[in-house]
């Protein structure tokens, strides 16, 4: 049977952070890029030779292998590192890698305090998340080469540290799985809302998220409030996918979507871990976010949502997160409980900020609220900016679905 490539793809996306973790604990954090490299060659030898060959029946322990066999022929051929092939050679014995602690110690190395914030993201998705250097430069509103240059300089300091894979001490503990937090945040978002590429949705992107967010709470030393609380967030969000796109792969506003198609499922565990994250005084952005998208699935129908509710929560938000997408968000709940000139108020001011310089929400909601305040022409200027803009195919027919609205 011919095995498709995109099916190698999404196989090797659900396990290369944990094939890569394994591999780093034991060759050590200074060889993180050996481990990258023998994974991403383990996936070039499965695309090679699964589609003709079939899927094996433990893909994941196979991709371990092919990972492992590489690293242990590089490392024969550097002297200083052929201690570590008596440990390589036990890699893959019981059939698959490890999971859990070897996983959630690389996160938690990723997010070392000694890095800046931003290259713990970076490094974190890169490793961990297995997004490429565009996706993670547009989920960090960054540009490919910075980001890049940043993965560079981190990866250096990790070979230069000594730092091994393992979990940090307790009083280490909060300030990491607050990056973990942020980096799984950015993950999900990047499936969530696909900046590139030719589908709307990259649900891998979602359910790697989830899965990295349950491995948090898996470990009680890393079970906290706001973890909770993120996770809730996520498993909400992901409840309503099914429902984002229609039957060509188009995207569909909230607004528009069939309520029935959403996975109550998935929004009653959310509804739940979000009750479980507010046993507590600890209270976080991701609280916030929670409850505002329960607003949403609250309302039976769209004409129901509760935007005065709405509004006061992204106040609340605003001031746990100041950021400028939160003003952006909130300018459109704005809109919705003042009415559109409101809502451009806010919008056209957030145009002169820099980090949203090629962030598409901004000029498409630019364009549907000028369209609501019977401008079209105005209204036509901003999608067709948006258009300039980089994004997804789903993305660009809606726009130019909006550009033609404007007569």
């Amino acid at each position: 049977m011919t095995v498709p490539a995109s099916v190698v793809e999404h196989l090797f996306r659900h396990s290369a952070g944990q094939i890569t973790a394994t591999l780093a604990r034991t060759l050590g954090a200074d060889r993180l890029d050996l481990a990258e490299d023998c994974v991403a060659d383990a996936l070039e030898q499965a695309l090679r030779t699964w589609p003709h060959s079939g899927v094996p029946d433990n893909p994941r322990a196979w991709l371990l292998r092919a990972a492992r066999n590489r690293a242990m022929d590089l490392l024969r051929r550097e002297r200083t590192l052929r201690t570590k092939l008596p440990a390589l050679a036990c890699l893959g014995q019981q059939g698959t890698p490890a999971t859990g602690d070897a996983e959630l110690a690389l996160m938690l190395l990723c997010c070392h305090p000694e890095l800046p914030q931003v290259s713990q993201v970076a490094l974190t998705l890169k490793t961990v998340g297995g997004l490429g250097v565009p996706e993670i430069a547009s989920a960090l509103l960054a540009r490919p080469a910075t980001v890049a240059q940043r993965l560079v300089r981190a990866k250096r300091w990790l070979r230069e540290c000594g730092q091994r894979v393992e979990l940090p001490p307790a009083e280490a503990l909060p300030a990491r799985v607050d990056s973990v937090l942020a980096v799984l945040y950015l993950l999900f978002t990047e499936g969530y809302r696909a900046t590139s590429g030719d589908a709307a949705v990259r649900g891998e992107l979602c359910g790697e998220a989830i899965r990295l967010g349950r491995l948090l709470l898996a470990d009680r030393r890393t079970d906290l409030p706001r973890a909770r609380a993120l996770l809730a967030l996520l498993l909400l969000q992901a409840g309503r996918l099914p429902a984002r796109v229609d039957e060509c792969g188009d995207l569909v506003l909230l607004p528009d979507q069939d309520r029935t198609r959403w996975d109550r499922a998935l929004i009653a565990e959310g509804t739940r871990t979000f009750a479980a994250a507010c046993t507590g005084p600890d209270l976080s952005a991701y609280h916030v976010e929670a409850a505002i998208v329960l607003c949403h699935i609250a309302a039976e129908r769209p004409e129901h949502t509760d935007w005065a509710r709405i509004l006061e929560l992204y106040d609340q938000l605003l001031r746990l997160r100041p950021s400028p997408v939160t003003r952006l968000n909130r300018a459109i709940a704005l809109a919705m409980v003042h009415g559109p000139t409101a809502g451009i108020a806010e919008l056209e001011a957030l145009r002169e900020e820099p980090r949203l310089a090629t962030h598409l929400p901004l000029p498409a909601a630019l364009g549907a609220l000028y369209l609501q305040a019977g401008q079209p022409e105005v209204a036509a200027d901003h999608y067709r900016r948006a258009l300039l803009l980089p994004c997804s195919q789903p993305q660009r027919r809606f726009l130019l679905r909006r550009l033609d609205d404007c007569g």
